[in-house]
């Protein structure tokens, strides 16, 4: 996971927190194909990577992700009526659900698929500088990743409407009010530091918990069937009694030590 196999992403990693850099400042970090392909092959490797604990992704400069390069995506697209049918499909939103605890910590504006991409994280963190804009209608297209879902889960029916059929632009305190940022900080220079705080917190408990926990999230958020929601949680408690994890976490309590989930097998 050495940065330099990347041309426009960084990656870092500190005391099991493997941060995401977008790395395209010159233009907001304005998403192509090639970032998509790297953020996908950096967030695999960091989920095989038993060093890798939890994810922060951010952006690099004074945006976050600007959204699609215009320039050498949508033109090019358009120009040469290629509807993406021809390039491998990515499960961006299956992806982030089945990896390691992701935080975003958006730093700047984060427009079209900028904002779409952080909709699937587990919390999203942002800086008084971030701007959020779901402006696909002015483009004559539609919202993407599971955006028309995932935006009405994090901010409700008519609001979520409201930023797709008008493609307005949120300042980061009216974001966080109506629930878009879980989390506002107080400056740009303490983003990234509260971010990292938070993830070594998650990092801390046992990753097949961590993992089970995601797993139940994604399969009963939108599951109407309680007896259903019961079920699958059951079942995973079940397995979690069994785990070495939650019986080093008794160990722990009784000994009146921390525990230790690293290499329990």
């Amino acid at each position: 996971m050495n940065a330099s196999q990347f041309e426009t992403i960084l990656t870092s990693l500190d005391q099991g927190v493997m941060t995401i850099t977008m790395n395209r400042p010159d233009r907001l970090n304005a998403w192509t194909y090639q970032m998509g392909a790297e953020l996908q092959q950096a967030i695999e490797s960091g989920n095989d990577n038993p060093e890798v604990n939890v994810f922060v992704l951010t952006g690099a400069g004074r945006g976050f992700c600007a959204g699609a390069d215009i320039k050498d995506l949508f033109k090019n697209q358009a120009d040469s009526g290629d509807d993406g049918n021809e390039r491998p499909a990515r499960d961006w939103v299956g992806l982030v659900r089945r990896a390691k605890p992701m935080i975003a910590a958006v730093n700047g504006a984060a427009v079209g698929v900028g904002l779409t991409q952080i909709l699937p994280c587990d919390y999203i963190m942002a800086s008084p500088d971030a701007k959020f804009s779901a402006r696909f209608v002015k483009m004559g297209v539609v919202p993407e990743l599971a955006s028309s879902y995932y935006l009405v889960a994090r901010a409700g029916f008519g609001l979520a409407n409201r930023m797709m059929l008008t493609g307005e632009t949120l300042d980061a305190a009216e974001a966080q009010r109506i629930g878009l940022v879980d989390e506002l900080v107080p400056d740009a220079h303490s983003l990234l530091p509260r971010a990292v705080k938070l993830a070594k917190q998650i990092g801390e408990n046992p990753p097949v918990a961590l993992n089970a926990v995601k797993e139940l999230v994604t399969a009963n958020m939108a599951e109407p069937d309680i007896k259903e929601v019961q079920r699958r949680e059951m079942a995973a408690l079940a397995e979690a009694y069994k785990s070495p994890e939650h019986h080093e976490a008794i160990a722990a309590f009784i000994e009146k030590r921390p525990p230790n989930f690293k290499n329990l097998g």
